[in-house]
């Protein structure tokens, strides 16, 4: 197969919510990389992280890389919030809460009815994108053959509540904040705090302590706090910020009315093969976690990334040793 692309925008109309509330004129965009096989049986579904678009993380779509263009047909799905699917920057009407499933029930209308697509030979995520894959594995049990748990967790946990809900905090303490994660203009000091707060989390301690932080050049921690992480934040409105956060705090995939909040349910309905890849020093989704989750799965494999990178392990395109670990891991699994 030869490697192509083509993106576009699936228009969903006025989606009606989990919440009750509605979307108005929803729309998702979206990526293609590779061409779809006659049978329609090499798709992967490659959604977005926290902050994400699809060209931020498509670094990653290579043959020499983790997911294969020339074998696979990957689908990159923005996530609703991330700025080019519906997001409070452009649609007016927002709603307060996006949830997960939200994302992926639209995500699945758009493969069936833009492509014809009804079911998928594996959904690849890292972090907010891990927690889409669980729940397609979880909302559509006979459409998901692999799903592969880069970083992430079937439901988001206490004490990763914790830190989101100081994100928020961070946002709403600011002078601009008119109310509901909106803005009366871009609160650069909170958006400052807000990224050294998230700076604090991403790395681990031991990422620091062997002075990582300067490996691409910054010449102190303020430094690469003001170049080259703050930036990764401040490209983003700070009402899409918000709205990805809360969707990220409410993510659970038994939160629904096909499991009625009963995890243990959730995770035994599964069908798919999962491979569960958290990194060895992850803040926010620890080994245990995934841990928990694989006692409950029939047929999953746990493989912790062995890395001090922390949560960043999962992303690493800057950083050899694990993508080298990604990369066999994802070969193996999806054989």
């Amino acid at each position: 197969m030869t490697m192509t692309s083509d993106t576009g925008r699936f228009v969903l109309g006025d989606l009606t919510l989990q919440s009750g509330d509605k979307l108005p004129t929803a729309t998702l965009s979206w990526k293609t990389y590779g061409t779809l096989s006659p049978a329609k049986d090499n798709v992967v579904v490659y959604p977005t992280s926290y902050s994400a678009q699809h060209a931020d993380q498509e670094w990653l779509i290579a043959p020499d890389k983790v997911l294969d263009p020339t074998r696979w047909f990957v689908i990159a799905p923005d996530m609703f919030g991330n700025g080019l699917s519906s997001s409070p920057s452009n649609t007016p009407d927002y709603p307060t809460v996006v949830t997960t499933a939200d994302n992926v029930r639209a995500q699945k209308r758009l493969l069936a009815e833009a492509f014809g697509i009804e079911r998928v030979a594996g959904v690849y995520g890292f972090s907010m994108g891990a927690q889409q894959a669980y729940h397609w594995a979880a909302l559509f049990p006979d459409a998901v053959e692999r799903a592969i748990v880069v970083c992430g967790s079937a439901k988001t946990s206490v004490h990763n509540k914790v830190f989101l809900l100081s994100l928020l905090a961070t946002l709403e303490a600011a002078p601009e904040h008119i109310g509901g994660g909106r803005f009366s203009a871009e609160p650069k000091a909170a958006l400052r705090a807000f990224a050294r707060v998230y700076a604090g989390w991403a790395m681990s301690q031991d990422w620091y302590r062997a002075d990582l932080h300067l490996s691409a050049g910054a010449a102190d921690l303020d430094d690469f706090l003001d170049t080259q992480w703050e930036p990764g934040f401040t490209r983003r409105t700070a009402a899409d910020l918000y709205a990805q956060a809360t969707t990220w705090l409410h993510s659970d995939i038994s939160a629904n009315t096909l499991y009625d909040g009963d995890l243990v349910r959730a995770l035994q309905a599964i069908q798919a093969r999962v491979l569960l890849l958290p990194a060895r020093t992850d803040l926010y989704f620890p080994v245990a976690d995934n841990a928990n989750e694989l006692s409950h799965l029939s047929h999953g494999e746990l493989r912790p990334i062995p890395t001090i990178w922390g949560h960043r392990a999962g992303s690493p395109s800057d950083n050899p040793a694990d993508l080298a670990f990604l990369r066999k891991a994802v070969l193996d699994w999806m054989g």
